[in-house]
């Protein structure tokens, strides 16, 4: 089975190919993009259309590698030690499987996402060269080695807010997620809304767009907070007269859910400030 758009995720043909092409290689997708346009949502639909279970690990700032791996609990065997807890003998008992090993001995074959790997520390990525690769580590308190019953998918995915490592690049395949055009976004927001009215929505794109372009906007707006904005569209029951902006107006009606900072809100406050000739 090959993964492609559903009735409930819109894939455009050059993603399609990329999750094929990564499958294919057994390799890992590394999937870059712009907040907010669907790269977590991806491996969802990837597991969907596979049939596949989905592991997912969220990678923090302060994520080890080790982490996805296992971890060894060295502080309660010594504390149940000293209670005379009989389970100490066994030190099994105190390893914390990971992400990792929980895919490798999975039954089925998985779709493992490991999000946001740009948020760790820059040596993270490279930190799991070797078990990706070799779909294998050892466990040093047991002694024994841990090897993938089945290759998991591994969707890897980034927010480019830092550089990854050439070594870590090597081994992925590579697809950045390109924001989508009007006519994939028209694509997209039927599947979400596919009683919407075509005027309403000619005229929600005409101005979501023009905010994305607009110079000087510190967080463009993103495929999931237009999504949230014609949610509430359609809540307010609001027409396409009731989004009309103007020089006194400039702001967008509900303009909370696509503006996420004061300074994109000032913005449009001096826009209006300017185009009514600086009078208060």
């Amino acid at each position: 089975m090959k993964f492609a758009s559903t009735d409930t995720y819109v894939a455009p043909p050059d993603l399609t190919v990329a999750v094929n092409a990564a499958i294919a290689l057994e390799r890992p997708l590394l999937v870059k993009g712009e907040p907010g346009t669907g790269k977590t949502e991806l491996a969802r639909q990837v597991a969907a259309a596979l049939d596949m279970p989905m592991i997912e690990w969220q990678i923090k700032s302060t994520t080890r590698a080790q982490q996805g791996l296992y971890e060894y609990d060295a502080v309660s065997r010594l504390r149940d030690s000293q209670l005379g807890d009989p389970r100490v003998s066994e030190i099994s008992n105190y390893i914390r499987k990971g992400k990792l090993w929980q895919a490798f001995e999975a039954e089925e074959r998985v779709v493992l996402l490991i999000d946001e790997v740009d948020k760790a520390d820059i040596e993270f990525p490279n930190d799991m060269l070797h078990e990706l690769d070799k779909m294998a580590f050892h466990v040093y308190e047991t002694g024994e080695t841990v090897t993938a019953r089945h290759r998991p998918v591994v969707i890897i995915t980034s927010n480019n807010e830092k550089e990854l490592p050439d070594a870590f690049l090597r081994r992925c395949f590579f697809h950045y997620i390109r924001f989508p055009d009007e006519e994939v976004m028209r694509k997209i927001v039927s599947v979400h809304f596919p009683d919407l009215k075509e005027r309403l929505l000619a005229t929600a794109l005409t101005q979501f767009y023009e905010i994305r372009d607009m110079n000087g906007l510190k967080k463009k707006p993103s495929t999931s907070e237009m999504l949230d904005w014609l949610k509430l569209i359609l809540a307010e029951d609001l027409t396409p007269e009731d989004l009309a902006r103007d020089g006194v107006n400039a702001l967008p009606k509900l303009h909370g859910a696509l503006l996420k900072n004061e300074q994109d809100v000032a913005l449009f406050e001096r826009l209006a400030f300017m185009s009514r000739g600086g009078r208060g």
